[in-house]
């Protein structure tokens, strides 16, 4: 085929590609993007409930302004009770940024080295885990160790593990990803081994050491290790696209907390009051000041925005796993910002 020849068929073929490729066009989150600006953030929020989700909660905390709450939607749909601003909500990855904060103490302590392997804290895992006395604990904390995602092990949102030791052995004897650090891939794994570690160390459970060390400093009365710890009531339903049950009550091993307290762990970490003196170093040279978090049921956003020294806490409560719900959660939150930043 010669240039011209070429030049025609794409002249035939770019329109009818053109119309075929607007039937899988996202609308729902194109619409959701190009609507008008609301003037404020309530309207933004009662748009988001009509753009499909069943409940969200923002929390604003901008340096110089009061902070900012603000709900819309249910907090329990089978029993119409609105969106609650106070309410507790499961964080899901957010976790790991308390869970890298815990880690940079404990090597500031000297009770942990950054570059000793997973095999020398778990001999044990030596034979179990490929590449085990090479990854080392920053490679861990950074997602660069290769080993396998645990979440990514069949039928795991279905059947979730009850324990740590079941949730570790869906991985056990599996081929590394990739050799440590020649690559990243984010992987729930290292911050399981990392969970483990901390409590090896410490002889506690790990979140009595994030209470110990990070929550009661910051005087953080409303974060919890586990659902098993709280009044149900005070949770936010959780929804799954398509499911009329609640699922709340499943246990995927998250953190609750408020998005106020949420909020105020944040702005204490990007301004470093987390951190005693040397500790802000080692953070930053491990992990990063922002976070969001997804399980079934549960999405959310945490931001620092330094242009606006803002931070920023969004959490909705619907989800499914095809990218829609999240994307959406995204176009939200950013419209949000552009709000904010109007004013």
């Amino acid at each position: 085929m010669d240039k011209k020849q070429l030049q025609r068929l794409l002249r035939i073929i770019l329109p009818i590609g053109t119309v075929i490729s607007l039937f899988f066009v996202p609308w729902p989150l194109v619409w959701a993007w190009i609507l008008p600006l609301p003037s404020t953030i309530p309207d933004q929020l009662n748009e988001a409930i009509d753009h499909g989700f069943d409940g969200i909660i923002v929390y604003v905390d901008q340096a110089g302004k009061e902070s900012e709450f603000y709900a819309a939607g249910w907090h329990n749909r089978a029993e119409k009770i609105p969106a609650r601003t106070d309410a507790l909500f499961k964080i899901a990855s957010i976790g790991k940024l308390y869970d890298a904060v815990a880690i940079t103490k404990l090597v500031h302590d000297r009770r942990l080295d950054l570059s000793k392997s997973v095999a020398h804290y778990f001999p044990e895992l030596t034979d179990r885990i490929e590449y085990a006395d090479r990854i080392t604990l920053s490679m861990l904390v950074q997602h660069r160790s290769g080993i396998p995602n645990y979440t990514n092990t069949a039928n795991f949102w279905i059947d979730p593990p009850k324990n740590k030791v079941q949730t570790l052995a869906r991985i056990l004897d599996l081929p590394s990803n990739f050799e440590p650090d020649t690559d990243y891939e984010y992987s729930n794994t290292n911050y399981l081994l990392l969970t483990m570690l901390i409590e090896k160390v410490t002889g506690h459970s790990k979140f009595h050491y994030i209470k110990e060390s990070i929550l009661s400093p910051l005087g953080l009365e409303n974060t919890y290790g586990s659902i098993h710890d709280v009044d149900m009531n005070a949770v936010m339903s959780g929804y799954y696209v398509g499911v009329e049950e609640d699922i709340k009550a499943t246990d995927y091993g998250s953190m609750l907390a408020t998005a106020e307290d949420v909020g105020t762990f944040l702005r204490a970490l990007n301004d470093g009051s987390v951190f005693r003196n040397g500790e802000q170093e080692i953070y930053s040279s491990l992990y990063k000041y922002n976070h969001t978090g997804l399980i079934p049921g549960y999405q959310s956003i945490a931001e620092y925005h330094k242009d606006l020294d803002m931070v920023m806490i969004q959490f909705v409560n619907t989800t499914n796993f095809d990218g829609y719900t999240w994307n959406l959660s995204e176009i939200v939150y950013n419209r949000i910002v552009k709000i904010i930043s109007k004013r």
